[in-house]
């Protein structure tokens, strides 16, 4: 049973940085790429960042780019989301989760931990 645990969230002011983790157990995850994904109040969820686990290659949205770094430490099962420069607009509940490599859907998600940025 996969199980995804999200850490890291809290309150920040603005230009300030915080650290997501999000540790994995359940199988093997070598063929898989982890996600993380955001919900501001009365939004959508949106994808912020992803990256395989095996070969580490990453791709972030636009409007994170140059500000967040996702990383993993494979021994530990657990993926990073160092956020830095955060700006209000940032403020949501941060989500990750988990599908295999070459697409489809995202099938396990984390119980999401809450960034708030103040201005």
């Amino acid at each position: 049973q996969v199980q995804l645990v999200e850490s890291g969230g809290g309150l920040v002011q603005a230009g300030g940085s915080l650290r997501l983790s999000c540790a994995a157990s359940g199988r093997t995850f070598s063929s898989y790429v982890m996600g993380w994904f955001r919900q501001a109040p009365g939004k959508e969820r949106e994808f912020v960042a992803h990256i395989t686990w095996s070969g580490g290659s990453t791709y972030y949205a636009n409007s994170v780019k140059g500000r967040f770094t996702i990383s993993r430490d494979n021994a530990k099962n657990t993926v990073y989301l160092q956020m830095n420069s955060l700006k209000p607009e940032d403020t949501a509940v941060y989500y990750c989760a988990v599908r295999r490599i070459g697409g489809g859907d995202y099938d396990y998600w984390g119980q999401g931990t809450q960034v708030t940025v103040s201005s």
